[in-house]
């Protein structure tokens, strides 16, 4: 062999050594499946309003309506119809009746599912009796509601307790409302049979006292003798839970002082409700009422020496 030959034989295979030592390209990474890259939405249902509270996923449930004649025999007692006809026009609302909504608000809060209100079951004052099928929509069985925080013990706010068969509706939770509430529905004759099967589960807790972590009870005193509204907080989101602190999303916010025929204390009521709306509008909480429009969640404004109502978008 030539020098020449052997020279470029050498060169030949180090170059092919050079060529085999190096690393091979790293493969293409692999895409994740499209259900790993996103958790998907929650499904839309005309009866399911889904939001969050910081951390905590929250819904609003419908379960039905009351409607009442605006003849100042319910709402806005002692007020002159055309008063009251006048600021519900004025609010683009209609003046011969009024719709006062029946919804609960559910909050998955760490291991705990808690439901505020049970709706008013088949009461017959009501078109109600959806919350069930509310719930099915949204994917929760009532066997895994942990907890139901009760405002008050009126028959829309408590009606979704038992089941048709008189047993309670959610089996596995805890019924948590205020002790003057819990003394004042035991010593109502028409609720006995509730009072009763209700007993064993219920938690009974001082005005004021934190709930659960992150629920807070708020007194607003005048319309039972123990009733509620509750702060749930996670960080620095929070939603106060109004009750029946207000119950017309127009006439109580606009004219806080007008009467309503379900208050126990109508002067108390009235305190209560104009110093609760001024703390919502001062403080810039977000608010949610069973009783506003579906879903009943927004804002408290000052305006023209009161208040008005302004829905979340």
């Amino acid at each position: 062999m030539s020098l020449t030959n052997a020279t470029f034989l050498a060169v030949a295979l180090a170059a092919l050594l050079a060529g085999c030592a190096e690393s091979p390209p790293p493969p293409a990474p692999t895409p994740a499946p499209p259900e790993a890259q996103a958790t998907p939405a929650p499904a839309a249902h005309p009866d399911v309003h889904h939001f969050s509270i910081g951390r905590y996923a929250a819904m609003v449930l419908r379960d039905g309506d009351i409607r009442v004649p605006n003849d100042g025999s319910t709402v806005a007692q002692g007020v002159p119809k055309a008063e009251t006809d006048a600021l519900l026009a004025a609010a683009g609302q209609p003046t011969d009746t009024l719709h006062l909504a029946i919804q609960a608000l559910l909050v998955r809060a760490g291991d705990r599912v808690v439901l505020f209100d049970s709706g008013a079951g088949k009461a017959a004052f009501a078109d109600a009796g959806r919350l069930p099928q509310s719930l099915q929509a949204a994917g929760v069985d009532a066997a895994d509601v942990t907890d139901i925080v009760i405002s008050h013990a009126h028959g829309d706010h408590v009606g979704g307790l038992l089941d048709g068969d008189g047993r309670p509706a959610f089996a596995n939770a805890a019924i948590r409302l205020s002790a003057p509430e819990w003394e004042a529905l035991q010593g109502d004759a028409g609720m006995a049979a509730l009072a009763e099967a209700i007993a064993p589960r219920v938690e009974a807790f001082e005005p004021g006292a934190e709930v659960l972590p992150g629920v807070t009870s708020l007194p607003v005193e005048g319309h039972t003798p123990g009733h509620s509204a509750y702060v749930i907080a996670d960080g620095d989101q929070r939603l106060l839970y109004i009750g029946d602190s207000a119950h017309h999303h127009v006439i109580s916010v606009q004219r806080p002082r007008w009467t309503i025929q379900f208050d126990r204390d109508a002067p108390l009521a009235e305190d209560s409700r104009e110093a609760l709306l001024a703390r919502i509008a001062d403080e810039g909480w977000t608010m949610q009422s069973p009783h506003f429009p579906f879903p009943g969640l927004g804002r408290i404004e000052r305006s023209e020496g009161s208040f008005v109502w302004v829905p979340a978008d």
